[in-house]
Parts: C-alpha cells; structure tokens; sequence
C-alpha cells in the first residue's frame, strides 16, 4: 500500500482544523454567534474581534466556528444517506446482473437528470426550507454516484476464485455481498464518500445563500454569504471569510479524497 502523498496530508490537516473548530464550537466560543450587539456593528479586524462584526454587531470568527457544525453536520448525513442506499444499490446491481441490473442502473441514470440544487428546490416548496430539507436533498442526489462506484467495483471483485469458491459451497448471496465483496470495495466508498463530503458542502452553502438551507440566525456560511452582500462595499471582509472557510473546507476534503484514492484503489498502485 503506497503512502498518503503531501496533498493528501495537507487536505487531512484542513479537515481535521474543520472539525477541530466544529468540536470547540460546541462548548465555547470567543462571543455568542447568534446575539447581536448594533454598537459593535461593521467593526474590522482586532485583537477583541479576529475577523471583526458583521452588521448586527455578531463576531464573524464565533459564527465561522458555529458554522463549521452545521456544515459537517450536514455533509455528515447527506453522505450517510447517499451511502445508505447507493451501496447496496450498487452491489446488487454487480451482483445480480440482467435485468435487475439494467433496472437499477437506469434508475440511477433517472436520478442523475435531477440535480441536487433542483431537488431541493422542489423539496424546499413543498415541505419549506430548512437544514434537514437540504440534507435529504443533497444526499438522494448523491445516491447514483456510489451506486455506480459500488457497482464498478463490485463487478470487479466478482471475477474472483474467492467468489466462485463461495458461490460452488452454495453460501447465500448477502452473506457473499456482506462478507466478500463490501469489505473489498470499502477503499473506493470511502474515496467516493470523501468526495461526496465536499459537494454536499458545497451544496449546502449554494442552498443557503438561496435562502432554501440553513434559517437565520442560525450561523451557516452560505446564509453568512447572502447577508454579506449588502455590506460588500463598506466591509468586504463579511464576504471574505466565509468564502475562504467554504473553499477551504472543499478544497480539504477534494485533496484528502485524492490522496486516499491513490492508497486505497489498486489501480492507480499498480500505475
């Protein structure tokens, strides 16, 4: 097994800042990210205020760590949703072949026509619009893409003795999909899942900027975007610092999910 490169480690050091900031956030942070205080509105940069007030007087550092729980939290479960029901898809679909999996697939290929933002628009009219509105959201769109990388390497490992042997000793097909082929795809989900992570961070961030995401005052980065954009020429930083933590954060999980992928496929090791 080949070792995690720099940019993977670079990528490990940003998320694991990310959620360092998430789990403090927690049980402390510099000023209450939610009160507001008018007299301290639009203040800069200071050793009171690191990234200075935004125009209801609330510290932008304590709501850029506030912020970072909500948007692990709901990478966290939008990823877990798309898991949860793209994996089997996607092991079946390898598994049984025929028509089961031309039914699946082209269920899959169905999905992909709804993107994620456009789902949770709908989503969003119909059941309004809230954090657990874009989690779902995000994570049903994120069922077709480990589907497909469950299915890939599913038929991979399915060429195997290993498989052949089980099926000639007659064991049952989900004690082979839950003991032999899982397992052995596990490094592809996990790259899949840390990819996933950062589009649906992104997700969220787009929703919330729309006003479909995160409800005020709630400290989410898309939603502190949005409101940024009435004080973009007095105080650009209120932009700045969302922005910077959102591209981060991608950025973190994009190169993490690179860096594991160059361990974890043996592919791209034997390349």
């Amino acid at each position: 097994m080949r070792r995690l490169p720099v940019s993977g480690w670079i990528g490990a050091v940003i998320v694991a800042v990310t959620v360092l900031f998430a789990l403090v956030s927690l049980v402390w942070t510099p000023y209450d990210p939610v009160h507001a205080m008018p007299a301290d509105r639009l203040l800069g940069s200071s050793a009171e205020h690191l990234m200075g007030t935004d125009r209801y007087g609330r510290d932008v550092f304590s709501r850029i760590m506030a912020g970072a729980q909500i948007t692990l939290f709901v990478g966290l479960v939008a990823v877990g949703i798309s898991a949860l029901f793209g994996v089997p898809l996607g092991i079946a679909a390898g598994m049984r072949r025929g028509w089961a999996e031309a039914f699946i697939m082209r269920g899959m290929d169905l999905m992909l026509a709804f993107p994620a933002l456009l789902l949770a628009i709908v989503a969003g009219a119909a059941f309004g619009a809230s954090t657990l509105t874009a989690m779902v959201a995000i994570g049903i769109a994120g069922i077709p893409g480990f589907a497909r990388v469950a299915r890939a390497g599913t038929l991979q490992i399915m060429t195997q003795d290993f498989i052949a042997s089980a099926r000639v000793s007659r064991v049952p097909e989900l004690v082979i999909a839950g003991r032999h082929v899982l397992p052995n795809i596990a490094g592809v989900i996990i790259v899949q899942a840390s990819v996933a992570f950062a589009l649906a961070i992104l997700a969220e961030a787009a929703l919330s900027f729309l006003g479909l995401g995160t409800s005020p005052p709630d400290p989410s980065w898309g939603r502190m975007l949005q409101s940024a954009q009435a004080s973009l020429g007095s105080a650009p930083q209120l932009a700045l610092w969302p922005g910077l933590a959102i591209a981060l954060t991608v950025l973190g999980f994009n190169l993490l999910g690179d860096g594991l992928r160059d361990v974890l496929d043996p592919s791209r090791s034997r390349r």
